[in-house]
């Protein structure tokens, strides 16, 4: 896939030079990175999660809690989705970055585990991870691979090898905080980067939407490549609206390959 004729050589060029530049890169992706693996976003007119379901009534904590089944229910083909996923162009393009010695983390919103299995080391992930379970009762963590296919195969609700209670997968429900650690870390690589990318995010979730601003108040270069306008446009140095999975492998490439 090649950019399209509206994203311009001198705006691929520019980012690329920026992170010729810099030395503490962080990349902060949404779900507009996976998209193109064959995950929904959230938000997107007609398409995303949230134009078919009521958030609160099937992704809260309290419906978790209280209508566990009916989480379960709507989680199920999502889930599928996403342990059938294969990383795209886009995260190889991140991880090459990272083995190249051009970025120093990645934060994400995703839930997905994609950018691990592109091959990213340093990954924070500020919603949460499909990776792992947690009793509701025990507090034992578990791998999700020991439980997920006969979930998504059969629709068998997880349950605690120990102690029966019903196993949460580890991502950050509605009326969830933020893990502590995770938003504590995107927080100083915000802080302390000199260039910061968004890539796939439209930057409408709050607190996350706010790391970007963080890093430009404190003096970083900013790039980011969404299909969509955000909030922060009018502060970055390059804003390229095309398809992330082919714009992002464009400018690695002409980062470190001239």
């Amino acid at each position: 896939m090649n950019p399209s004729p509206r994203t311009t050589g001198t705006a691929l060029d520019d980012a690329a030079e920026l992170f010729r530049q810099a030395k503490r890169v962080v990349v902060l992706t949404g779900a507009g990175i996976s998209t193109p693996s064959g995950i929904p976003d959230f938000r997107s007119e007609g398409t995303g999660l949230w134009s078919r379901d009521e958030p609160l009534e099937v992704a809260s904590l309290n419906t978790f809690r209280t209508h566990p089944e009916r989480f379960f229910k709507w989680f199920r083909p999502l889930a599928g989705q996403i342990f059938n996923a294969q990383p795209n162009a886009a995260h190889l393009a991140v991880a090459e970055l990272e083995r190249a010695g051009l970025a120093r983390s990645v934060v994400t919103q995703n839930i997905d585990g994609l950018h691990q299995k592109a091959g990213s080391k340093r990954v924070i992930e500020l919603h949460g991870t499909l990776q792992t379970l947690s009793c509701t009762r025990c507090f034992e963590k578990f791998d999700s691979r020991g439980f997920i296919q006969s979930f998504i195969d059969e629709g068998t609700i997880p349950r605690c090898p120990e102690c029966a209670a019903i196993l949460k997968p580890d991502v950050i429900l509605f009326g969830e905080q933020l893990p502590q650690t995770a938003w504590f870390e995107a927080q100083r690589e915000s802080r302390s980067c000199d260039l910061m990318v968004v890539a796939g995010s439209s930057l409408e979730v709050l607190p996350v939407a706010g790391l970007p601003m963080q890093a430009v108040d404190r003096g970083a270069h900013l790039i980011v490549v969404n299909n969509s306008p955000t909030y922060i446009t009018v502060r970055a140095d390059v804003v390229i609206m095309d398809d992330v999975a082919s714009i992002l492998p464009e400018i690695v490439k002409r980062a470190l390959h001239g």
